[in-house]
């Protein structure tokens, strides 16, 4: 089954300084019947203006991951930690028992753009960790990168849970394949255009998918593209 989502039936909030779309509930936004996806909890795409920014908030119990699309975001947290996320970097950040962060751009002037991906643990009162790693696009080109996994496959981040995270920039007309036997998979389309099983998406689209053996991915245009495998 493949449920594909438009890219305008998301949840879109102006704040001036955050211009966001959320795929499930969050904050202000409360659906009963779009809490999440398998263990996926939340999904925010978010353009952050210069300037613009998270103050200092708590998190617990969720496993965060923040991928980078444009622009730079700066990170700080109660652990100590400090660093700036660029284009195609990614952040994992374990809340655990508890984590205090803020998160700004970087920049006074231009926008970044993220994806925040929210998932739930498989262990509650872990020690809160933080880590960030850097991916080239020439590393995604034309096949789908592992970026973050539950610690079974090397060169990723760990997170807590049997997930892993996938991105891929994929040229007109190429194509990678996904197996997905008993799994739940969530494939979002960052920019361009694709099919998933010959079933067409575009910018901002996404696809719910269960109980689909393997996965075939074609872009129609040059693509930007993020695949999580879930339970």
């Amino acid at each position: 089954m493949i449920n594909i989502i438009p890219s305008e039936k998301r949840y879109h909030a102006d704040h001036g300084w955050l211009d966001t779309r959320w795929h499930f509930s969050f904050g202000d936004y409360h659906d009963p019947a779009n809490m999440g996806f398998s263990k996926l909890r939340v999904f925010n795409d978010d353009i952050v203006q210069g300037g613009g920014g998270f103050g200092m908030h708590p998190h617990r119990g969720m496993e965060i991951i923040t991928y980078m699309i444009s622009g730079e975001l700066r990170h700080q947290d109660s652990l100590g930690n400090g660093d700036v996320l660029r284009p195609g970097e990614v952040q994992v950040m374990s809340a655990g028992k508890g984590i205090m962060h803020a998160e700004f751009n970087n920049s006074k002037t231009d926008p970044l753009r993220l994806l925040q991906i929210w998932i739930l643990p498989l262990n509650k009162g872990l020690k809160p960790r933080w880590a960030q790693q850097r991916f080239t696009r020439e590393q995604r080109s034309n096949k789908l990168l592992p970026v973050v996994s539950s610690g079974n496959v090397s060169d990723t981040l760990t997170i807590d849970q049997d997930a892993a995270v996938y991105v891929s920039s994929l040229s007109a007309g190429n194509a990678v394949t996904h197996a997905s036997t008993n799994r739940h998979i969530y494939l979002f389309i960052i920019s361009g255009e694709a099919t998933v099983n010959e079933r067409p998406l575009q910018t901002g689209d996404q696809a719910r998918i269960e109980n689909e053996p393997t996965l075939n991915i074609k872009a129609k245009k040059d693509s930007e593209i993020i695949l999580l495998d879930l339970p």
